[in-house]
C-alpha cells in the first residue's frame, strides 16, 4: 500500500509540471493584450510600458513561466489584472462554493444511479429494468438550462419553497446553504446519476454471471448477501472511477448551471477571467482544478484497494 502510494506521488509532481507548463503555453495564444486591457481606454504608452514592467510581460516568455512558476511554488499564484486581487484569494472565495455544490451533486447521483442500476441489472428484463433504463434515458438527454428553468418555476414561483436564486455560505446558515444548492445540485446530479446507473448495470451484470457469484448462490446464501457482499462489492471499482472523474468535471463543468441560479462559483470565474484576458486567473484557476483533478484519482485509486483486497497484493 505505501510502495503504491508512493509511485503515484511520485507521478503527480512531473505530471503537475508538464501541465503547469501547457497551461502556461496555452495562455500565451488568446488574442490581445492584458497590458491594453488594463490600461483602459485612454491607453496611455506610458502607463502601457509601467504596467508591462509591473506584471513582468515585457520579459520573455520562458522567464515569465520562471516568474510564474516561482510564485507558484510559495502560494503566490500572482494577481487578478481585471479585479487587483490576488488570485490565490480569489480561488479562495470561489472553490468552495463548487465544491459544495459538486460533493452535492454527487450525493445525489450516488443515491439515485447506483441502487437504480443495482435494481435494474437484478431485475433485468422486467419492468423494473425498462423503468431504470427510461429514467437513464430522460436524465442523459434532458439539458441542464431546461430543467433548472422547471424547477425554479416549480418551487420557488409556484411553491414558493426554495429561493429562485444566490448562494449563502455553509458557515452563516447551513440551512439557507441547502436550500440554495440543492436544486443546481439535483440539475447537476440527473445526468450523472443516469450514466451512473448505465455503467452500474453493466457492472453488475458482469459480475452477476462470474463464478463466485454462482458458488456463493450454491452454498446457500441469501440473495440478499449474494448481491450486497459480492457481487456490488466487486462492481464498485468503475463506479469509483465514474464518480471521481465526474466531481472533477463538475469544478469547471457547472458554468451554465451556476449562471441560471446565480452562484458565484468556480467554473463562471474561469469563464470570466477567459472573457477578460485575465492570464493570471486563468492560469491559476485551471491548475487548481488540474491538481484537484489529480487528487481526485488519486483517491479512487486508494478507494479500488479498500474495496477490493484483491488488489492489495
Amino acid at each position: 500500500m505505501l510502495n503504491f502510494l508512493a509511485r503515484r506521488i511520485a507521478q503527480i509532481v512531473p505530471t503537475l509540471f508538464f501541465v503547469s507548463v501547457l497551461i502556461f503555453s496555452l495562455q500565451q495564444l488568446l488574442p490581445g493584450d492584458p497590458a491594453l486591457v488594463m490600461a483602459g481606454e485612454e491607453r496611455d504608452p506610458a502607463v502601457i510600458e509601467q504596467i508591462r514592467q509591473q506584471y513582468k510581460l515585457d520579459q520573455p516568455i520562458p522567464v515569465q513561466y520562471v516568474y510564474w512558476l516561482k510564485g507558484v511554488l510559495t502560494g503566490n499564484f500572482g494577481e487578478s489584472l481585471r479585479n487587483k486581487m490576488p488570485v490565490r484569494e480569489l480561488i479562495a472565495q470561489k472553490l468552495p462554493v463548487t465544491l459544495q455544490l459538486g460533493s452535492m451533486a454527487i450525493l445525489i447521483a450516488f443515491f439515485i444511479g447506483i441502487p437504480a442500476g443495482i435494481v435494474s441489472a437484478v431485475k433485468k428484463g422486467t419492468a423494473w429494468d425498462y423503468g431504470a433504463n427510461l429514467f437513464a434515458l430522460w436524465g442523459i438527454s434532458t439539458p441542464n438550462f431546461w430543467l433548472g428553468i422547471l424547477l425554479i418555476f416549480l418551487f420557488s414561483i409556484e411553491l414558493g419553497w426554495l429561493p429562485a436564486s444566490g448562494y449563502v455560505p455553509l458557515t452563516e446558515n447551513w440551512r439557507a446553504s441547502l436550500a440554495a444548492t440543492i436544486m443546481p445540485a439535483f440539475v447537476l446530479g440527473n445526468a450523472i446519476s443516469a450514466i451512473l446507473m448505465r455503467h452500474t448495470r453493466s457492472a453488475m451484470l458482469q459480475v452477476l454471471e462470474s463464478d463466485y457469484v454462482r458458488t456463493a448462490r450454491a452454498k446457500g446464501l441469501s440473495e440478499r448477501s449474494v448481491i450486497l457482499k459480492h457481487a456490488m462489492r466487486n462492481a464498485l471499482t468503475p463506479i469509483i472511477t465514474l464518480g471521481a472523474l465526474e466531481l472533477g468535471t463538475l469544478l469547471s463543468g457547472a458554468v451554465l448551471t451556476e449562471q441560471i441560479f446565480s452562484i458565484p462559483g468556480f467554473g463562471k470565474l474561469i469563464v470570466d477571467a477567459v472573457f477578460n484576458r485575465d492570464y493570471a486567473v486563468v492560469q491559476g484557476v485551471v491548475l487548481v482544478t488540474a491538481t484537484v483533478y489529480i487528487t481526485l484519482n488519486l483517491i479512487a485509486d486508494i478507494a479500488y484497494i479498500l474495496v477490493n483486497p484483491r488488489l492489495r497484493g
